[in-house]
């Protein structure tokens, strides 16, 4: 199985690249795991819609342009389908089953997804109606697929 995150930007604070390594390095007895960073598209703090779209556009084709046609794609999206850690593990589970092997997560800039993003996407899925910072949901991310994956074994991890 082939777990990857697609995130915009490139995560600059080592707490975070810390706890995304150790949770990687935990999910390589279950997968194949990568982040793979898009360069996020510089912009002015304010902007017009038309400026906004324009910018979710171009990070929208980076991310398009990393995404194989045999992907499943998770959209991470405030709009998303809530689900239970319980949920999310038999969901993961259940495409391992139906044929698919390769899982792709999509984590949007700070203007959020393309709709063209979301179009290619075969699900949304939303942690909460917070907004958090996109660095910090790579974390939290990874660290719900490792925990997918232990409630998938019967491990008490998740009590």
């Amino acid at each position: 199985m082939n777990i990857k995150i697609i995130g915009v930007g490139k995560l600059k604070e080592k707490y975070f690249k810390a706890g995304i390594a150790e949770y990687a390095k935990r999910l390589g007895r279950f997968c194949k795991f990568q982040i793979v960073e898009v360069p996020d598209e510089k912009a002015p703090e304010s902007l017009s819609q038309s400026e906004m779209d324009d910018v979710m556009a171009k990070e929208g084709q980076r991310i398009l342009d990393k995404i194989k046609d045999r992907e499943y794609v998770y959209a991470l999206a405030i709009k998303g389908k809530e689900r239970s850690s319980e949920e999310f593990a038999k969901e993961i589970a259940n495409l391992t089953t139906y044929g698919h092997s390769d899982i792709t997560f999509v984590i949007g800039g700070s203007l959020g997804l393309a709709p063209e993003v979301l179009k290619r996407a075969d699900t949304q899925i939303s942690f909460g109606r917070f907004t958090l910072p996109h660095q910090l949901m790579r974390l939290v991310l990874t660290e719900q697929v490792y925990r997918a994956f232990m409630i998938n074994e019967g491990s008490p991890y998740h009590k």
